[in-house]
């Protein structure tokens, strides 16, 4: 892949790039309505076309403008052209040349990376929204060296400001709801960027679950890491991404499965503190079939008030037990008491219908992920409320904050247990499964 000699630093710089690529989806949509009047519109290929005029766009930018594409990419409701050519934000973006890494090195640690270790590759070997990784060794060691995009974390503020306009168009949400949750987003995504922050949970996150079977963890080194350096062991294996794509065995794919759901589940459960960036870059499975955890980067505690009700949707019947399904919707904000009847009936018809695609997992001993078209049915449930009325007026965001990043870690569990096609024991052991 190509290297990118700079990054665009400045506001005004940054802001134009994105100025000239909300015009180009303008003219994108122009030509779409054009053709449109004579019969020969194609809707995927305008989704393409904007997928990819916006991804080049935000890989150019890096930083909080890649990390929102990123995001993205593991939300079920965008189109498949937009999921597709953001997922590679996640482990495949544009890499920066050596001479910005030397940089970074010298302003952090005082050093070229030459000095202070016996190698260190020229070219990284991953490039994702935040920073990079390059092989390097020391004291006869391989370590990987992650570093951060320069001036990254000062532009993140006015990046998602930025971005806003981009993501209200592409994922048809309202201004309201995307206020409602911009401080959560913007909270972890500054701690995202604060590398030093994210040695402290890597070092207590891997020592809290390195007990679990099948699951191992880098040695970090704080002595060879800094604000925007973090140095670990290298873990030999295959990016999860890529070992979806073996001639794998089913047992295979049920043990690396099985430790992925295990992982979560005692997170989850047991401390209640969870990894919250499920994408194939993060994970990296070893010769021996084992689940290597590569990164803590965004981290999400779990608040007591917001756990119990949040998981206690997996253990009612929302049709029958009508009194419980009320008290949850209201403590998590989903439904709130200026809500009219119309308006009530169709959020408990909506959050039924939800409810009842992602419970699945839970409400089984053994789930086979593999079978479960999870994307397929979040599509047909937008299908059938996109047009309704009563949804269509509602300004207000649903939901409370807390929820989104738990939200998004089991939406990314579920996809990547689903590419793993693995059939996994969803209720085994104390504090790997809801109990009320």
């Amino acid at each position: 892949m190509k290297e990118q000699k700079k990054i665009p630093v400045g506001k005004i710089q940054r802001a134009s790039r994105i100025l000239n690529t909300s015009a180009k989806v303008g003219t994108n949509y122009v030509t779409h309505y054009t053709k449109k009047i004579f019969g020969t519109d194609d809707r995927d290929e305008l989704d393409r076309r904007n997928a990819d005029d916006i991804y080049d766009a935000l890989s150019e930018l890096k930083g909080g403008a890649l990390k929102i594409a990123q995001m993205m990419s593991m939300n079920e409701a965008l189109p498949q052209a937009f999921t597709e050519k953001f997922a590679l934000a996640q482990f495949s973006a544009p890499p920066l040349s050596l001479p910005l890494v030397v940089k970074t090195f010298k302003a952090e640690l005082g050093k070229a990376p030459r000095e202070i270790f016996a190698s260190f590759s020229q070219q990284a070997v991953n490039a994702a929204s935040i920073g990079q990784v390059h092989l390097a060794e020391y004291q006869g060691r391989k370590l990987a060296v992650k570093v951060q995009y320069p001036g990254i974390a000062d532009s993140l503020q006015s990046d998602i400001k930025m971005v806003k306009p981009l993501a209200l168009r592409i994922m048809n949400i309202s201004k309201a709801e995307l206020d409602h949750y911009a401080g959560e987003v913007e909270k972890m995504l500054m701690e995202e960027t604060d590398y030093e922050g994210e040695l402290k949970r890597s070092v207590s996150m891997s020592e809290r679950c390195k007990h679990l079977e099948n699951i191992v963890f880098p040695t970090y080194y704080p002595e060879l890491s800094s604000k925007r350096i973090i140095t670990m062991d290298w873990i030999e294996g295959t990016l999860f991404a890529d070992f979806v794509k073996l001639n794998l065995t089913q047992d295979m794919r049920n043990r690396v499965g099985q430790t992925l759901w295990d992982f979560y589940a005692y997170q989850t459960h047991t401390l209640k503190t969870l990894h919250a960036d499920p994408h194939p870059g993060n994970f990296i499975v070893t010769p021996d079939l084992k689940l290597g955890v590569l990164d803590f980067g965004a981290v999400k505690e779990i608040p007591e008030s917001v756990y119990h009700p949040y998981f206690n949707i997996v253990t009612i019947d929302f049709e029958k037990d009508t009194n419980e399904r009320d008290r949850i919707l209201t403590e998590l904000n989903m439904i709130t008491d200026s809500d009219t009847p119309e308006v009530r009936e169709i959020l408990y018809s909506l959050f039924t219908d939800l409810v009842s695609i992602v419970r699945k997992p839970f409400i089984n001993n053994t789930f086979d992920f593999g079978a479960y078209e999870m994307m397929a049915e979040m599509t047909k449930m937008g299908e059938k409320y996109k047009d309704n009325k009563t949804l269509r007026k509602m300004n207000a965001a649903r939901g409370v904050r807390d929820a989104i990043y738990i939200n998004r870690s089991y939406f990314g569990l579920y996809a990547l247990l689903g590419s793993l096609k693995a059939v996994v024991v969803t209720n085994r052991g104390v504090g790997f499964m809801y109990h009320a």
